[in-house]
C-alpha cells in the first residue's frame, strides 16, 4: 500500500514563499510522473504543476516564473516552491502521483491536501 504525506501549507501575506512536500511510502518501484493540483473554494480543481520520470516540467500559465516543481526519486518526494504568491492562489494543494509500478500493478495516487491561504 501506497501512502502519500504532505506538508508545507500555511498562512503567508502576499508576495511570501511557500514550500510543498509530497513524501510517498510503501513498496514503490518506480514512478512515472508526479504533479501539484489545486481546487479553490467553489472551483473545479486544477492542475498546477507538472514532472515526468525525466524531469520535463510544465505549468499553469498562471503561476509561470512563480512557481517550481521538482523532486527526488531517492525519497519518492515531489515539491513546489511558490514564490511571489497572491490572493488567488489560495486554495487546497494535492499531489498525484502517476503510473506508481508497485512490482505487480501501476496505479495512481492522490495526497490528502494541504490548505494554502495568501492574505492581500
Amino acid at each position: 500500500q501506497v501512502q502519500l504525506v504532505e506538508s508545507g501549507g500555511d498562512l503567508v501575506q502576499a508576495g511570501g514563499s511557500l514550500r510543498l512536500s509530497c513524501a510517498a511510502s510503501g513498496r514503490i518501484f518506480a514512478i512515472a510522473s508526479m504533479a501539484w493540483y489545486r481546487q479553490a473554494p467553489e472551483k473545479g480543481r486544477e492542475l498546477v504543476a507538472h514532472i515526468t520520470s525525466t524531469g520535463v516540467t510544465s505549468y499553469l500559465d498562471s503561476v509561470k516564473g512563480r512557481f517550481t516543481i521538482s523532486r527526488d526519486s531517492t525519497k519518492n518526494t515531489v515539491y513546489l516552491q511558490m514564490n511571489s504568491l497572491k490572493p488567488e492562489d489560495t486554495a487546497v494543494y494535492f499531489c498525484r502521483l502517476g503510473g506508481v509500478y508497485d512490482g505487480r500493478s501501476v496505479n495512481d495516487y492522490w495526497g490528502q491536501g494541504t490548505q494554502v491561504t495568501v492574505s492581500s
